[in-house]
């Protein structure tokens, strides 16, 4: 009876020195929690950081892809070459953003030479503060 006692009282003190895998799995829980809040909107803002590259890029390689076919032109067409014709060079229409890329070849903006590739950016409506311009210097 004295070793049974003995043997009982040393297994409850083992089991009290070591955790449980309920208990590590609630640890573990919560440190995933506090990861994802912290860690998930800093991965959310460079993947919109990278949106804007990708769309910064696509704009410059439309425009130097379209200025030789708008220059090659016959001289009374005066059209620009479309989204969908660039297309079929293998160039991408579509920004990051789900919205098409558009071009201006006659009524050119401010500081632009050429031929204007610009994408509406993430709000897609032209005219805002997040437009991504082929001849901005960024």
């Amino acid at each position: 009876m004295f070793r049974t006692a003995a043997a009982n009282r040393r297994r409850s003190r083992l089991r009290q020195l070591g955790m449980t895998l309920l208990e590590i799995m609630i640890v573990l829980a919560i440190l995933a929690l506090v990861m994802g809040l912290l860690v998930g909107p800093q991965v959310m803002k460079l993947f919109s950081e990278g949106k804007g590259d990708i769309a910064r890029a696509g704009v410059k390689k439309l425009a130097y892809e379209s200025y030789p076919q708008w220059a090659s032109r016959p001289a009374n067409t005066g059209k620009c070459p479309t989204i969908q014709q660039l297309a079929e060079y293998g160039g991408s229409v579509k920004d990051p953003f789900g919205e098409e890329y558009v071009i201006k070849c006659n009524d050119l903006p401010a500081g632009a030479v050429g031929i204007a590739v610009y994408s509406k950016g993430e709000d897609k409506r032209e005219g805002t503060g997040d437009d991504i311009k082929s001849w901005d210097q960024q």
